[in-house]
């Protein structure tokens, strides 16, 4: 039951660990103690590597590990007009698994939206020239730039009226997925990770406390989604990948995705989901009933924020668990979210990555024979 055509049996997200050599290289650049041109061919070295690892344990997705970015919402949303300043948000928090918190990161949007040329297009023709397996782009869900930024965070001189900002924003994605298409790319995952949070009595707190209802705030999401994905060129597979939030192994809600999986799942126009479900925070596999019968689940049973190996005899156990809800056929197997959010990563090892993304292979073999 190997798929040939993406999302794969064996899948992941797509940030990667960069090496330490690469990680200080970037914190080089942007104190402006390196160029640009200098930085690249370190990024270069660096992905033809990861790309060759990649390959090595059998994975026929392959990303850059997005080690071109600072974070994976910068590159392409910093460009289109949106400022992200971290740990500045008036009323999102991040938590770890200990009680620490942090404020989430708040987006400023203070000038028109406006693509004005590809940021991905040049990084996926590097990627697509050193493999031969199926290159990936990811790219971060506008979603994220409406919910970061809150009631105060989108100029009411820029944008009067929030549909008009969001006429602007589809169109800017429509641009970037007609550009990747003509590059020749064939698969684009979006990062959404609002939509899941909202399923979170804390975040409907929080968005009632902005003035939001946060049913009208999901169907709104989904609008949009959809919006950008029906302006996908033929022959791309567009996936979503949701999670709740991954901030060098901080969290930012706690809910499964009952509350939201009806419209989540059943109107949202991916054919294929990333999904979150590596621990208890993200509830049980039921909500996976809403799934149609025309689209494909990646189940994130690997953590990224963890170095605990997840064992072959677990991760089967609850594949089994999931296709009670939903056929096996249409099931793969990844990590819950990206291994490196930020260039400088977490806690999590480079060999914890390794072990994980090999065992997410090794069971997709033995399940799918894949």
């Amino acid at each position: 039951m190997e798929r040939s055509a993406p999302p794969f049996r064996a899948d992941h997200v797509g940030s990667l660990i960069r090496p330490s050599w690469l990680i200080d290289a970037h914190r080089e650049h942007l104190a402006g103690r390196l160029a640009k041109d200098a930085l690249r061919a370190l990024q270069d070295k660096a992905i033809r590597e990861v790309v060759a690892l990649q390959e090595e344990i059998g994975l026929h997705s392959i990303t850059d590990g997005e080690f071109r970015r600072t974070t994976y919402l910068s590159e392409f949303l910093n460009p289109i007009g949106v400022e992200l300043l971290p740990r500045k948000s008036p009323d999102l928090i991040y938590h770890d698994d200990h009680g620490g918190t942090a404020p989430a990161t708040y987006a400023v949007v203070n000038g028109k939206i406006q693509w004005t040329g590809s940021v991905n297009v040049e990084p996926f023709a590097f990627l697509k020239s050193i493999t031969k397996q199926t290159p990936k782009v990811t790219i971060p869900a506008p979603t994220q730039v409406h919910f970061f930024a809150g009631a105060t965070g989108i100029s009411k001189a820029a944008y009067p009226d929030v549909d008009l900002f969001w006429d602007d924003v589809v169109r800017a994605y429509h641009a970037e997925l007609a550009a990747l298409g003509q590059a020749g790319c064939t698969y684009v995952q979006i990062d959404e990770t609002c939509i899941p949070k909202l399923a979170d009595p804390a975040i409907q707190e929080v968005m009632k406390n902005r003035g939001w209802d946060w049913r009208g705030l999901l169907a709104t999401y989904v609008d949009i989604m959809n919006r950008i994905i029906r302006g996908a060129p033929q022959g791309m597979t567009v996936a979503v990948h949701h999670c709740r939030g991954n901030n060098a192994g901080m969290w930012q809600a706690q809910a499964g995705y009952e509350a939201v999986a009806e419209i989540m799942f059943g109107t949202l126009e991916a054919k294929a989901y990333l999904l979150e479900f590596d621990s208890k925070r993200a509830g049980d596999f039921a909500p996976l009933r809403f799934m149609p019968k025309d689209k494909v689940a990646v189940l994130g049973l690997i953590s990224t924020k963890s170095n605990r190996i997840e064992s072959a005899d677990e991760l089967k156990q609850r594949i089994d668990e999931a296709s009670k809800f939903m056929p096996l056929d249409r099931l793969c197997l990844g990590p819950q979210c990206g291994f490196s959010c930020g260039f400088a990563g977490s806690d999590l090892t480079y060999d914890s990555e390794l072990k994980k993304l090999a065992r997410i292979v090794e069971v997709a073999r033995a399940v799918w024979n894949a």
